[in-house]
């Protein structure tokens, strides 16, 4: 079945469309879940709660995107929502007033290998690891970031550029144990 025809089916409630849907992205909407909170049951809770949020507002999904990237934007702010929620107070900076390139420069150090680089991202700031990862591991570009996060673009710029010189110094430091 198409999946144009499966969306079709959950619009008009069939529950049958709507456990195939669920099957057929249950797995990988996880995974995106799980990179951002670390912890199966908190994972499990948002994605149910984004499916059940996807299934309510299925009526809004026009077919623009596909519905794995329509659905993986849901379990992303709910991954985010969920991290917000659990840690209220958050320092925002004001960024409005800063800009500054992007270099698009992410080369790393030889012998660094992508759990190392996994681990680092994990040990940033909320506010740079959020955008971090949706850039670097969820693909999302700055418009989309600025989006999620409700920052600007160049916040989202800025935050990028400044969580990437702190994963490098982080990724340098533990590969020379130069740390404290």
């Amino acid at each position: 079945m198409l999946q144009l025809e499966l969306v079709e089916q959950c619009k008009a409630n069939n529950r049958s469309a709507q456990l195939r849907l669920y099957r057929k992205y249950c797995e990988g909407m996880y995974c995106v879940a799980m990179r951002f909170l670390k912890n199966e049951d908190d994972a499990e809770d948002v994605l149910q709660e984004s499916f059940i949020k996807a299934f309510q507002r299925i009526h809004q999904y026009k077919g623009e995107v596909a519905f794995g990237a329509w659905l993986k934007r849901i379990v992303v702010n709910g991954c985010i929502d969920f991290l917000k929620s659990r840690k209220q107070r958050m320092l925002e900076l004001d960024e409005r007033y800063i800009h500054m390139v992007d270099d698009g420069d992410w080369d790393v150090e030889e012998g660094i290998d992508m759990e190392d680089i996994k681990t680092a991202i994990e040990e940033l700031p909320d506010k740079y690891r959020y955008v971090v990862q949706l850039y670097l591991m969820e693909g999302y570009d700055h418009s989309e970031i600025s989006e999620i996060l409700g920052i600007s673009e160049t916040a989202s710029r800025t935050r990028l550029l400044r969580g990437k010189g702190r994963l490098k110094d982080m990724l340098k430091q533990s590969n020379y144990g130069t740390g404290s």
